[in-house]
């Protein structure tokens, strides 16, 4: 491990310097880009999200949304839009599949007919308790060496990221 460690940063002073030579940026190293350790952690979330709910038929593409509507069911596709954070037409794709997979349904908002709202299906509502539990299993496996105030720090901070971005201007 040590050669391989030693020419490991032997590559990144020497590119290190090459960089400040030539009068460009500090090369970007993986581990200590918040962006790239924050995708490497969603990727990973997804992964072990995915293998546990594959059983009860649903993807983690879905899972956001079932998780909005079991805390508030009966949300119009743009509230659910808004809660989730995506756009009209990945959740008008994600509701059908949702429709066919037996997971919600849509009915008629009765106070404005141009609308629908999205219900949860007996089967999303029976399968409710066993993906709840299979979150906070895979949340618990991610955290496992991290104490409560650690854990509770991690999402603060997080959280934090989410609103700077989320108020940034973007171009």
């Amino acid at each position: 491990m040590g050669n391989g460690t030693t020419a490991s940063m032997e590559v990144t002073v020497t590119s290190e310097r090459a960089s400040e030579a030539a009068g460009l940026p500090e090369p970007l190293v993986r581990e200590a880009s918040l962006g790239y350790q924050i995708n490497h952690v969603a990727r990973l979330l997804e992964r072990a999200l995915r293998d546990r709910i594959a059983a009860f038929g649903v993807v983690p593409g879905q899972f956001a949304q079932l998780l909005a509507l079991y805390e508030q069911d009966g949300l119009t596709q743009r509230e659910l839009c808004e809660r989730v954070q995506i756009e009209q037409p990945t959740m008008a794709n994600t509701l059908r599949r949702m429709e066919r997979d037996g997971l919600v349904e849509r009915v008629p908002d009765p106070n404005d007919g141009r609308q629908a709202l999205v219900l949860l299906t007996d089967r999303a509502h029976e399968i409710r308790d066993g993906l709840v539990a299979i979150a906070h299993t895979v949340n618990e496996t991610a955290t496992r060496g991290l104490d409560a105030p650690d854990v509770d720090t991690l999402l603060r901070s997080i959280a934090q990221v989410i609103e700077n971005l989320e108020s940034a201007d973007h171009p």
